[in-house]
């Protein structure tokens, strides 16, 4: 049986804009399509989107290759046309991938960075022509007569499955597959029925071989890529069909494990809220014992895996040099905490300790729903929000006395609070007819449906500030033009060796005006960025907490 996950508005708006401006309007179009109605077979959509078969089908390919689309059995049984299915979660990752590559960059270096940004752009490709990209990619930035060895780039891509970063896809007409495991070379054509998969979502652990590195006859060090004259590109392409070499793990593709990043991003923010909340130390004994078990807790967990004292000793950095005395008390004060961050759970090995992540992720969303409605009402509401978060349920005498705020300033700020839907109202009566003399009227915050509700106006914040920036760029579309025109010209020149006085006329070609308007242009597109990767995070924190809540 498929869960059918009712889209919202607002979800469908931020996934249109994505696709707009990573795969182009007719992708779009097609990709909102499938959004708003569900699983719909080739010809449905061809009618419904005024489109050619052609057009469509490419536009299933692409949405395929890049997993935002699922390829399901008709629903009339055997021999009824494949379904296909547009992924929400899947789409809405796109505005993610800088993190993810910053992150990949942070751990592995640009090595690692240029794999994840590579398996982002394309979708999904083989471990050899990834590594043949991105050597030559690193190689193009070098110094003349440096090149980079494919065996740096094939260790880096190792060490990223083996930390689970990568997996393969799933093998088509498998156990658990999807659309989203087509080959990138032979691509799941949208007509054809027979490879209809499961109905059941992938896991990367629904295959055995889901984390093994083929043995790849790779040898060789990255190339640089030369300039083609007139009629070079196609001789190129047909050389290359001609000299296809086979390195050993042909139809093996490898894509980004979304879910291994978002649990190193979870990692990271309880990590930085224990630094906050407590001190360093305490903060890099919870990244040891997260470290410990980062590969062996499920991404669903309510909690890691136990760690006795002894093994946590063991695995500390020996630069903080803290005596067992000193991590037991450390531990002590972490099981004491009133965050509950990390919790006991046994006595062996000098006491097994975890930590407890679904409880970690309420306090992280706890802290951001205080810190919007400080942002939004002013510390005052703030406080009355945080009262009500702790002590549950308050008349409106209660309310006054506890925050020691004016009665009226307080039922103001109630007021206003239980407009936006950030508090609610109970009634519970006295008598059976509800008489507003014998009602007690008690203010609560229920934190699930607050996150859920402010979950939404992040996505129709991110969607505000993609269109702002959309609109910036076409209204100076021409002068963008021009002065790409005009740094390419640059870029060639200074590659021939020309003379400085050839290349202060070329950037004499645009005006000083010009100039001040791509600065101020340049300023307003680099906010706008700015501000979705700061409304992601807060996406992320939400996300996290609401998909916690669910599972556990």
């Amino acid at each position: 049986m498929i869960y059918v996950y009712k889209m919202t508005v607002q979800e469908t708006r931020l996934c249109g804009l994505l696709l707009r401006e990573h795969f182009g309007e007719v992708v779009e179009k097609v990709g909102t399509h499938l959004l708003r109605s569900g699983a719909q077979n080739l010809r449905t959509i061809v009618q419904e989107t005024n489109l050619s078969v052609d057009l469509v089908k490419k536009c299933l390919c692409v949405l395929v290759q890049h997993g935002a689309c699922l390829f399901i059995a008709g629903r009339k049984g055997p021999g009824s046309p494949t379904e296909y299915r547009a992924c929400c979660d899947r789409i809405l990752r796109v505005l993610r991938y800088p993190r993810y590559i910053y992150t990949a960059k942070t751990l592995y270096g640009d090595t690692g960075e240029l794999i994840i940004e590579e398996l982002l752009q394309r979708g999904h490709m083989t471990m050899s022509s990834t590594v043949k990209t991105v050597a030559d990619r690193l190689t193009q930035n070098m110094e003349e007569g440096h090149s980079l060895d494919y065996s740096d780039v094939s260790s880096t891509f190792s060490k990223l499955v083996e930390t689970h970063f990568l997996h393969r896809c799933p093998p088509v007409g498998g156990a658990g597959t999807s659309g989203s495991a087509a080959p990138a070379e032979a691509p799941a054509t949208p007509a054809a029925p027979a490879a209809a998969v499961s109905k059941a979502l992938p896991t990367p652990e629904s295959f055995p071989d889901c984390y093994t590195v083929p043995q790849v006859t790779l040898v060789g060090r990255g190339k640089r890529q030369l300039v083609p004259e007139d009629g070079e590109n196609q001789r190129n392409a047909k050389r290359a069909k001609m000299n296809s070499e086979t390195h050993g793990d042909e139809g093996i593709y490898w894509q980004v494990n979304f879910e291994r990043f978002h649990q190193h991003f979870r990692d990271q923010a309880i990590i930085s809220a224990v630094a906050n909340k407590l001190d360093q130390t305490s903060s890099e004994i919870v990244r040891t014992i997260l470290r410990m078990s980062e590969v062996t807790t499920s991404p669903t967990a309510t909690c890691t895996k136990p760690l006795s004292a002894n093994e946590i000793f063991r695995s500390l950095p020996a630069s903080y040099n803290i005596p067992r005395q000193i991590l037991d008390q450390y531990l002590t004060l972490l099981v004491d905490d009133p965050m509950e961050f990390v919790g006991k759970s046994g006595e062996s090995g000098g006491g097994m300790f975890v930590v407890n992540l679904h409880r970690a992720l309420a306090n992280l969303a706890r802290a951001t729903l205080e810190s919007i409605v400080q942002e939004r009402f002013g510390s005052r509401s703030a406080r009355i929000f945080r009262l009500l978060l702790r002590k549950r349920h308050l008349e409106q005498k209660q309310v006054e006395d506890f925050a020691m705020i004016p009665a009226k300033e307080a039922k103001d700020m109630l007021y206003s609070l239980l407009s936006h839907n950030l508090v609610q109202l109970q009634e519970i009566p006295k008598t059976p007819d509800f008489a507003p003399s014998r009602t007690f009227y008690l203010y609560t915050v229920n934190q699930l449906p607050t996150a859920r509700m402010l979950l939404q106006n992040c996505y129709k914040t991110v969607a505000n500030l993609i269109e702002r920036r959309l609109f910036e760029t076409k209204e100076n579309k021409r002068l963008l033009e021009k002065s790409q025109r005009i740094e390419a010209i640059l870029a060639s020149l200074q590659a021939s060796g020309a003379e400085p006085e050839q290349l202060s006329e070329v950037e004499e070609m645009i005006s000083a005006p010009e100039k001040q308007q791509l600065d101020v242009l340049r300023l307003h597109v680099n906010k706008l960025d700015s501000a979705e990767n700061q409304v992601d995070e807060t996406i992320f924190i939400l996300e996290s907490y609401i998909s916690s809540t669910s599972t556990s």
